[in-house]
């Protein structure tokens, strides 16, 4: 829309459920694209200006720290805030319509493009049932850590022996926690606060509340597109949250999609299959290899949980230590692979 394309969304008008302890990590350079291209999401923002990584089997020992000058690493939204945020700007915008229960018409020469991000409506089912997955025996708890009040500016991550614990900062005095539980179908809420409790070394809690889990998995689409509907967003990749680069990954995909559809536009060439064909060309590579990447770093900390020795461990610690390669893995996290 900002391209002055008209865009229609098709949804149904569910009653939805909104999970209000979810939240976003989005890195520096994100930030500065959403604000500069998108929608001005500063004020919602909380900016966090280091990461620290542990480990339960070294007694919580901290094994990485990756800092910059007390600059801003990366920050952390709630799902429900940028929600709301988007739709108040959507509605403003007269290249935007939004339509209700009502059935998508499958003539494809109605649209120049049509963007699919839904995971179950008929369009997935025909076109995109193709998909590498691969499901965790876990599932992620997300909750909302209400304490007393701290300089709360440190994002901190321990890998427990039944999975990575994330503590992501959202304010002074709240905290959102993401933990990814192995064997944990039949787990409820009074264990998963006990869990928090248990290794939570960090925040004078007051109260754990909005509490919910869901099934990890993660999945990697063969074909990014059929003739002009493209496939995007998680659709395409869905990936382990340890990292917190899922959605990251998506706005680097909008990145590249806008950028091909500004260069069409401004050469008066027609918006078809093509700029399908071209964004798959750019990112299916990069965005697979990326989320193999999370998924090695899982399996390696998985493995490491069951050996008897830190040789893991001292080897994370020693390379952390070297300048050159703490450079490397900030770069990958706040621009992906594409830079």
């Amino acid at each position: 829309m900002n391209q002055n394309i008209y865009v229609e969304i098709f949804s149904d008008k569910k009653k939805e459920i909104i999970d209000q302890s979810r939240t976003i990590g989005i890195t520096k350079s994100n930030v500065e694209y959403f604000n500069n291209n998108i929608v001005n999401i500063e004020r919602i923002l909380w900016k966090i200006k280091k990461i620290e990584i542990f480990s339960e089997k070294k007694n919580k020992e901290k094994l990485l720290k990756f800092e910059n000058n007390n600059e801003q690493l990366f920050s952390i939204v709630k799902n429900y805030n940028l929600k709301k945020i988007l739709e108040k700007s959507l509605i403003k915008n007269k290249f935007f319509k939004q339509n209700y229960k009502k059935k998508f018409s499958y003539n494809y020469n109605n649209y120049d493009l049509i963007i699919n991000l839904d995971f179950s409506n008929l369009i997935t089912k025909k076109f995109f049932n193709k998909k590498i997955i691969k499901k965790y025996e876990s599932y992620a708890f997300t909750g909302i850590l209400k304490h007393e009040k701290i300089n709360n500016r440190i994002a901190r991550q321990i890998f427990t022996k039944i999975g990575p614990l994330a503590f992501l900062p959202i304010s002074e005095r709240e905290t959102s926690i993401v933990y990814s539980i192995k064997n944990s179908k039949n787990f409820n809420n009074d264990n998963f606060i006990e869990l928090i409790k248990h290794h939570n070394f960090i925040y004078n809690v007051k109260e754990i509340k909005q509490i919910f889990s869901f099934e990890l998995y993660s999945i990697n689409l063969r074909s990014y597109y059929y003739k002009n509907i493209l496939a995007f967003g998680e659709l395409t990749h869905k990936i382990h949250p340890l990292a917190g680069q899922g959605f990251n990954m998506t706005v680097r995909d909008i990145k590249n999609l806008i950028e091909i559809i500004k260069t069409r536009k401004e050469l008066g060439l027609p918006l078809n299959s093509s700029v399908n064909q071209e964004f798959q060309k750019n990112v299916r590579h990069r965005n697979f290899i990326f989320s193999s990447g999370i998924d090695i770093i899982y399996e390696l900390f998985n493995f490491d949980g069951k050996l008897k020795n830190h040789l893991f461990i001292n080897s994370l610690k020693y390379l952390s230590k070297k300048d050159s390669i703490n450079k490397i893995f900030k770069k990958i996290a706040d621009k992906g692979l594409i830079y």
